[in-house]
């Protein structure tokens, strides 16, 4: 199947490091400052590692590799840390609006150091990022309690501007072309290790990455597998196979995501029939009734058709997205995830519905969903990679 890429996004795909315009980085910068005086902050460290960027990405364009840390002081150029000395040259061509130098001994060590040469007071820094308990220890010996601004991070994230989501839909296809790839691969005798090849062989080429690719078999007429499973086995398709995928591509962090069942070399048996036909309706029921004001609430109802079908669901049914796995995270009414957060959803977030219906005795189970845009009256897809159980 082709799957088309806009000539816009084509563009930004073609660029030799993909930038953000200075526009966007002036606001996410802007964000940032507000955000720092309401909570009483004057520097923000943040800090990213093992080829995690998140904060550091969406403030310096740097996406880290094994470790990175910056300082982020309002009116001041940022200073940035990185860990691996060979590592400077290309962080320092791609993240060009900050100062960039060698973490040398301890990356934290030359926080501190510049912190202080910055005139940080005692509990007026903040952190956003992973940062480890000794990096803790650090910084809470040399400035008191610093105050963690992860959640509000968070928050800053929620809702994606328009050349966000161009990057995201850069990510979405990226995503359906590793589903289309397995899709195209599987059949009998083929591996499941040779599928997740077939799944990176999609868009690597295209100057994509992989944030995961989950991939389960098992035989329809005797299942044991419920879901895709996070680690590829070495077991051979064979016909009469149900599997299933769970496929995040990413275009410089920001990815997409996709969730397909298909049946090899045969069509599905009833208990499958069954088991897709409710997580489709699930599916259809969830994005209903989202949109702009719908509430946590309304989505768990929305999904009790797995419930009345008979089945249960193994996986979380939604979640935000987008740079992270965001709230809300929902489970099923039959698999709760505790307290139903009150928060209503807004215009211009993204949210992954993802109905994993399973047998309640966890044997036989189906995968289905994608990335959606909610949007004032309802969503938006960001996916074209065909719905449906398909057999291959």
């Amino acid at each position: 199947m082709n799957i088309d890429l806009a000539p816009n996004l084509r563009a930004l795909l073609d660029q030799e490091y993909p930038r953000f315009s200075n526009a966007e980085m002036t606001r996410r910068r802007a964000a940032l400052a507000e955000l720092m005086r309401k909570r009483d902050v004057d520097h923000v460290v943040f800090y990213g590692a093992g080829w995690r960027g998140s904060i550091v990405q969406w403030l310096t364009r740097w996406p880290v590799t094994t470790e990175a840390a910056g300082i982020f002081t309002p009116g001041e150029r940022d200073r940035m840390f990185v860990h691996y000395f060979n590592h400077l040259p290309l962080a320092r061509h791609i993240a060009d609006e900050c100062d960039v130098e060698w973490g040398g001994e301890s990356t934290l060590g030359r926080v501190v150091d510049e912190l202080r040469r910055r005139g940080a007071r005692p509990g007026r820094v903040g952190l956003i990022g992973s940062l480890g308990h000794q990096g803790f220890a650090i910084l809470n010996e040399a400035f008191g309690k610093v105050v963690e601004m992860g959640r509000d991070y968070v928050a800053l994230r929620k809702i994606k501007s328009a050349e966000e989501l161009d990057w995201f839909r850069i990510g979405a296809w990226m995503s359906d072309l590793g589903s289309e790839a397995l899709a195209a691969n599987a059949k009998p005798g083929v591996s499941e290790r040779e599928l997740a090849n077939a799944v990176e062989r999609a868009y690597v080429g295209l100057g994509g990455s992989t944030s995961l690719h989950f991939i389960g078999a098992t035989p329809m007429s005797n299942p044991s597998v419920p879901a895709p499973r996070q680690y590829h086995s070495s077991r051979w398709l064979e016909k009469g196979d149900v599997v299933f995928s769970e496929i995040s591509a990413s275009f410089y962090d920001h990815s997409g995501q996709v969730l397909r069942s298909f049946a090899v070399a045969e069509e599905p048996n009833a208990l499958y029939r069954d088991l897709h036909a409710a997580a489709e309706a699930a599916y259809d029921a969830i994005a209903s009734v989202l949109k702009a004001g719908a509430r946590p609430a309304d989505v768990i109802e929305a999904s009790s058709v797995i419930e009345d079908a008979g089945f249960t669901a193994v996986d979380d049914i939604l979640h935000g997205y987008g740079g992270g796995y965001f709230p809300p995270v929902l489970g099923a009414r039959s698999r709760s995830n505790g307290k139903i957060p009150e928060e209503p959803f807004e215009a211009g977030q993204l949210v992954v519905v993802q109905p994993n219906v399973v047998t309640l005795d966890g044997r036989a189970g189906v995968q289905t969903g994608e990335m959606l845009l909610i949007t004032e009256d309802g969503v938006l897809r960001m996916h074209k990679a065909p719905r449906g159980f398909r057999t291959v």
